[in-house]
This record gives structure tokens, C-alpha cells and sequence, in this order.
């Protein structure tokens, strides 16, 4: 095994010990959604009067439809929370251990970004088997081509995390940039509406919107619960994901990023 791998197994297992330590993060990841789905989905299905009639031209609840808007809600909280345990990381001086190792600094981020991905697509598996047991279903093919679109997207709001993280400096001031950056990439998304809907309130919402990256990704996770692939939420995602983790890279350079601003 070389060592780039070997690397990337002790990453995933301290991100595992992580996730099986820290059960109060879990149960958080989990309740959260489940109070979307549960409670808030008969309220805005009555305030919207939704009647959801997707590409797909399959006719389907209104909790059915937010299921991959709640899938990534589970991504881009994880997403800010291991981009926190970075900035935490950092203050304590393991980050910067890590990040002297001989391997390439652009591996060791790319490993840390998989394995905390990963611990989110365990939390999406049991949403979705909770959602299930509640009697929301998807075709079973769904779920399997799900595990791609749902790894790319958290890919890519993990890289939004670890590009946020390359520019905070202390842990305090993390707690608030989450706040301003999770709610409205959340609610600017078709995670809860979509975007029909929203060009019937105002054509530049709906523009807004359809630009979000979280939009991209959750449509990307939607089309692929359904078994179709959305080729052009697939491309934006990517792109993002791209730039995302080009400036996180960037930021934690020590010769241009954060290293050389901490002096």
C-alpha cells in the first residue's frame, strides 16, 4: 500500500471514530431533517398548495419532493461542521502536523474532503431508511444511483467548507459565517419549492436561485433518486466543486494563503 493510501485509511478512520464518538453530532445530522420532512412539509404544502409534477412526469407528494432537498441540507451541514473541526484543528496545532507530512498538501485536503463525505452519505443512508420506515419511498433503483450524485455533491459543499475554513482565523467567527452562508443557500434552492414556483413570485428569485450551487446539487441528487441523470446539475456541480477546492488549495498555501496571513 503506498503511502498516499495509507494516508487516506487513517483520515477515514479518525473521521469514523469521529462519527461513532460523537453521537449528539449524529443524532443533530438526523433529527434535523426528519423535523423538515415530518412537521414543516404539511405547512408549506398547505401555504404553497403544491401540486409537485416533475420533469419526470411522475405524479408524487409533496414529502416525496423534498427528500433530496433534505438529503442535502444533511451534505451542507455536515459539510460547515467538518470545515469547523478544521478551523478547531488548526487553533490546536494537528491541522498543521498534518499538513507538514511529506505527502502533497493537495491529497491530504482531498483525503480529509472523502472522508468526511463519506460520514455524510452514512447519515443520508439513515435519513432515507427512516423515511422509509415512515412510508416515504423511492424506487429502489433510485437509491443506488443516488450514492454518485449524493458523493459529488458532498464533494463539493465540503469544498465549499474547506475553502471557507482556508479564510477564518479563529473558531468564533466560524459559527456566524456558517449561519450566513448555510440559510441562504438552503432556502434560495429548490430544496423546499421549485423553481417554478419561485418565477411565479418574482423571474429574478427564480434566476437567483437556479445560480445557487446548492440548487445544482440538490437537483443533481432529485434527478438520481428517480433513476435519470441531470446532465447539466451534474456539470455546475462539478464546476463548483472545481472552484471551490482550487480556492481552498490556494488558501491553504503557505506561500500565498493562510499560513502567510497568520504570519
Amino acid at each position: 500500500m503506498t503511502a498516499a493510501l495509507i494516508a487516506l485509511r487513517a483520515i477515514l478512520h479518525r473521521e469514523a471514530l469521529r462519527f461513532v464518538t460523537q453521537r449528539g453530532r449524529f443524532i443533530a445530522a438526523l433529527v434535523r431533517p426528519l423535523v423538515w420532512l415530518f412537521i414543516f412539509a404539511a405547512g408549506f404544502r398547505a401555504a404553497l398548495g403544491l401540486s409537485i409534477t416533475p420533469p419526470y412526469q411522475t405524479y408524487i407528494t409533496y414529502e416525496v419532493y423534498i427528500v433530496p432537498g433534505l438529503c442535502g441540507m444533511i451534505l451542507l451541514f455536515n459539510g460547515m461542521q467538518s470545515s469547523l473541526s478544521l478551523v478547531y484543528d488548526r487553533e490546536m496545532g494537528s491541522m498543521r502536523l498534518l499538513l507538514t507530512s511529506p505527502l502533497p498538501r493537495w491529497w491530504l485536503l482531498t483525503a480529509r474532503l472523502i472522508a468526511s463525505t463519506t460520514v455524510s452519505l452514512l447519515q443520508c443512508a439513515a435519513f432515507l431508511g427512516v423515511a422509509a420506515l415512515w412510508g416515504i419511498t423511492l424506487p429502489w433503483q433510485g437509491y443506488l444511483a443516488a450514492i454518485p450524485a449524493l458523493f459529488v455533491a458532498g464533494l463539493m459543499l465540503g469544498a465549499l467548507g474547506l475553502m471557507l475554513s482556508s479564510f477564518i482565523k479563529q473558531l468564533e467567527n466560524f459559527a456566524g459565517v456558517m449561519n450566513f452562508v448555510i440559510f441562504p443557500m438552503f432556502f434560495l434552492s429548490s430544496a423546499l419549492y421549485p423553481l417554478w414556483k419561485m418565477a411565479e413570485a418574482s423571474p429574478r428569485l427564480r434566476d437567483l436561485c437556479a445560480a445557487n450551487p446548492f440548487t445544482q446539487a440538490v437537483e443533481l441528487i432529485r434527478f438520481a433518486l428517480y433513476g435519470q441523470m441531470n446532465l447539466p446539475a451534474l456539470g455546475w456541480t462539478l464546476l463548483a466543486l472545481a472552484l471551490f477546492g482550487g480556492v481552498a488549495l490556494w488558501g491553504y498555501d503557505p506561500a500565498r494563503g493562510m499560513v502567510q496571513r497568520k504570519g
